[in-house]
């Protein structure tokens, strides 16, 4: 069975735990990437990025050739925007719909309302079989090395 990893990533968080499941699963791993940067300073970051994820805005993707068709599974990474997924996910979800899939969804976040953004994530991605979910809570920030064990630990335990 194939498996991808596919994320969006602002500030290297997402993108670090996104590497080491793919690693350690042995998947394909794609960063979305958009056409438009998003700024990386506040308050910009905090005004585009928050705002666009509340408006399920869907920014356009440099890597607009995906090929999700070939994939048992997909796990899906995003930083938390606004409490909800970041914008370049919906672009995802949008261009290259799926079904029946077995699905796993981790976040980076910085604060609360991370089971809001999963259950946004789940509503957005419809019929699918989710099998695992976890949040790392500024895995750069807050020690990479225990990250990594958890996010290494994780992957090895879904069950697709």
């Amino acid at each position: 069975m194939k498996t991808l990893v596919v994320f969006y990533s602002l500030e290297g968080n997402t993108e670090f735990v996104a590497g080491v499941i793919a690693k350690k699963l042995g998947a394909d791993l794609v960063k979305l990437e958009t056409v438009k940067p998003f700024p990386t300073e506040a308050p910009a970051k905090f005004f585009k990025g928050g705002m666009s994820a509340v408006f399920k805005m869907k920014p356009k993707l440099k890597n607009g050739n995906i090929d999700v068709k070939q994939y048992d599974n997909v796990i899906i990474g995003t930083p938390v925007w606004a409490s909800t997924h970041a914008s370049p996910i919906n672009t995802f979800i949008k261009n290259f719909g799926f079904t029946k899939k077995k699905v796993a969804l981790f976040v980076c976040s910085g604060g609360p309302d991370v089971e809001k953004c999963f259950a946004n994530l789940k509503k957005a991605l419809g019929s699918n079989n989710f099998v695992g979910e976890i949040d790392f809570m500024e895995p750069l920030k807050n020690g990479k090395d225990e990250a990594a064990k958890t996010a290494e630990n994780w992957a090895a335990n879904l069950i697709f």
